[in-house]
């Protein structure tokens, strides 16, 4: 998208990765100052540093997104389990943690965005963490059990796949561009089918994760903040141009935006 012209600022998470690397590398050659924050807190000077955007993660929106007047978009919780069956592969379902304590059969249980605890399969319900851990009410993701051949990730910027790559291969961490991967034109066939029906039910920036099962079905898998999500082996500029959109100044997200805004934790 070329440089920026006005004084704008990458605010990333002090955790390292190759994805804060190569959007520092990109930001910085479109005139964005990148600044890695410290302790999750406000850096000295953000304050009075121009608009900002921010790359890094639940932790880190929830630390500075108010002070710096930024809008964190996110997909809603219950996202995966509104979709018809034939785009999840699987019944999912959205419910509270205390209701998936009671479950009685092994299931692939998450929480949506932040990560309170790991995500994977549990036994029953009595393997997940009591409330002495976590509220009653912490919303999580209850899904049967499936086993992905391949796994992509798509970022999404309105509407439409803006870049992609592939990140496993069965069980095994696998990443490689789209382009280069020999299901890339099955897996924008469905991302189209996938985006058209969910049309409305995203923010305009987000990150979607699409599966190849073993069974030979394509499914959904996630979806999930562009701001706290690896890059893969996607082109950095085009993560960049989504990121930028999902986490930036409050004056300039779009009114049709304002619903996906995380609600930021104390």
């Amino acid at each position: 998208m070329g440089r920026m012209n006005d004084d704008r600022v990458l605010l990333l998470a002090p955790r390292a990765s190759d994805t804060r690397q190569r959007l520092t590398e990109a930001a910085t050659g479109r005139g964005l100052r990148a600044v890695t924050a410290e302790d999750w807190r406000v850096p000295d000077g953000a304050r009075d540093a121009g608009r900002t955007h921010l790359y890094g993660g639940p932790l880190l929106a929830d630390r500075v997104a108010r002070a710096l007047d930024v809008t964190a978009l996110e997909p809603p919780a219950d996202w995966l389990a509104e979709l018809p069956l034939a785009l999840t592969g699987r019944r999912v379902e959205a419910v509270t943690l205390a209701e998936a304590r009671r479950l009685r059969r092994p299931a692939f249980v998450k929480p949506p965005t932040d990560k309170f605890f790991p995500a994977r399969i549990y036994p029953d319900g009595s393997r997940l963490p009591g409330p002495d851990a976590f509220d009653d009410d912490l919303p999580v993701l209850v899904s049967d059990i499936v086993r992905f051949d391949r796994e992509y990730r798509l970022f999404v910027l309105d509407g439409a796949v803006h870049d992609g790559s592939r990140y496993a291969v069965g069980p095994r961490l696998d990443p490689a561009p789209l382009a280069v991967d020999p299901y890339a034109a099955e897996v924008h066939a469905f991302a189209v089918e996938l985006l058209a029906a969910c049309d409305g039910s995203l923010p305009s920036a987000a990150v979607v994760d699409v599966g190849l099962s073993a069974e030979g079905g394509w499914a959904a898998v996630e979806a999930n903040p562009a701001w706290s999500s690896g890059g893969y082996a996607c082109d950095p500029e085009r993560v960049l141009d989504v990121v930028l959109r999902a986490a930036g100044p409050t004056a300039e997200t779009a009114p049709a935006d304002l619903p996906f805004a995380r609600t930021l934790q104390r």
